[in-house]
């Protein structure tokens, strides 16, 4: 009798513990994004002005600066292994198919998207995808129209990308806002135009898919409490605030707390984010878990008077065997979908 009732708590303790072994299976997944810092290829196109990163322009940009320039962005983004990762400050289709070909990339079989715009110098926004996590149904280029913002030059266009992502139906925004050239007040106009962009491309969305979820990522030149951000993209700070069509920003807190994602004149600046919407913080297939700036110690520079910051391609015009002028930033997902 004693061995039956052994026999029967064995039982139901194991299958106790299979059950919450199949409740607490959860995977990780993470959306990044990178500014690439001028990531030419050497051929000169004559319908850009690129000339400066040719073998014969002011950057001296050899096949051999072209080489290392891929194996460094590989090295990095292999590092995070992202299931989706934006870029900016890519030349071409050809630049993505080098990169996503290099030995340390091959592995995860990334495919790309880069749909060239109306930048003077030919540099665009890209996304980078592993299908096997993220199902692609369609991509579009959303123009930037900044006319009457006090500047007279073309911007780049925003990115959108729809597709799936553990069994999540998400909406993909992929940006690169003007630059502060002129400063802030001068362009502050401009970014706000880009971020309205945004703004209506989702409410259109939302509008057609009331279950709709969005990713806003990329190199906004504006830090995560500008108005761009908060004001007419209408990010807000405090996941407890985020309504389920709302958009919360994990960058704000990291912000505050003295991170950046760049340096200029020894100021930190918080120019990458990926801003998520609410139902992403709500979600049970796909919910947000964190976020960081990603700056592994290679991508860090150790020049004096310079330790930790990023660890830049070029000084001036100067190849220095170095990364970007920006860390990566990533959001870490949780999902529970197989």
């Amino acid at each position: 009798m004693k061995s039956i009732n052994k026999l029967a708590l064995l039982i139901v303790f194991s299958a106790v513990s299979h059950c919450a072994c199949a409740q607490k299976t959860e995977r990780e997944i993470i959306v990044g994004f990178y500014n690439c810092e001028n990531l030419f290829d050497p051929a000169d196109d004559p319908q850009k002005n690129d000339d400066e990163f040719t073998p014969a322009g002011r950057y001296h940009y050899t096949d051999d600066i072209y080489r290392k320039r891929l194996e460094h962005m590989a090295r990095v983004i292999d590092s995070m292994s992202p299931a989706i990762m934006g870029l900016a400050e890519v030349e071409n289709a050809e630049v993505l198919s080098a990169l996503t070909s290099q030995p340390a990339l091959a592995r995860h079989g990334y495919k790309y998207i880069l749909r060239p715009g109306p930048d003077p110098r030919g540099i665009n926004v890209a996304l980078i995808f592993d299908p096997a996590q993220f199902k692609l149904t369609g991509s579009e280029s959303l123009p930037v129209n900044i006319a009457g913002t006090g500047g007279k030059e073309i911007t780049r266009d925003v990115l959108s990308v729809h597709g799936t992502l553990a069994g999540e139906k998400v909406n993909i925004l992929v940006n690169h806002w003007p630059s502060r050239r002129g400063g802030t007040n001068a362009s502050d106009g401009k970014r706000e135009a880009a971020a309205l962009v945004n703004r209506v491309a989702i409410e259109s969305m939302a509008k057609k898919d009331k279950n709709a979820s969005f990713i806003v990522m990329g190199d906004m030149n504006d830090n995560p409490d500008d108005s761009s951000i908060t004001y007419v993209l209408g990010a807000v700070a405090d996941k407890k605030n985020v309504t389920a069509t709302g958009l919360f920003n994990p960058f704000a807190e990291i912000y505050v707390r003295g991170g950046g994602t760049e340096v200029y004149r020894k100021h930190w600046n918080l120019f990458d984010q990926v801003i998520v919407s609410g139902s992403l913080v709500k979600s049970e297939k796909l919910r947000y878990d964190h976020a960081e700036v990603y700056m592994p110690s290679f991508v860090q520079d150790t020049y004096k008077g310079h330790e930790g910051e990023p660890h830049r391609a070029f000084k001036g015009t100067k190849w220095i065997n170095g990364y970007s002028d920006h860390f990566p930033v990533a959001v870490y997902f949780k999902s529970s979908v197989k």
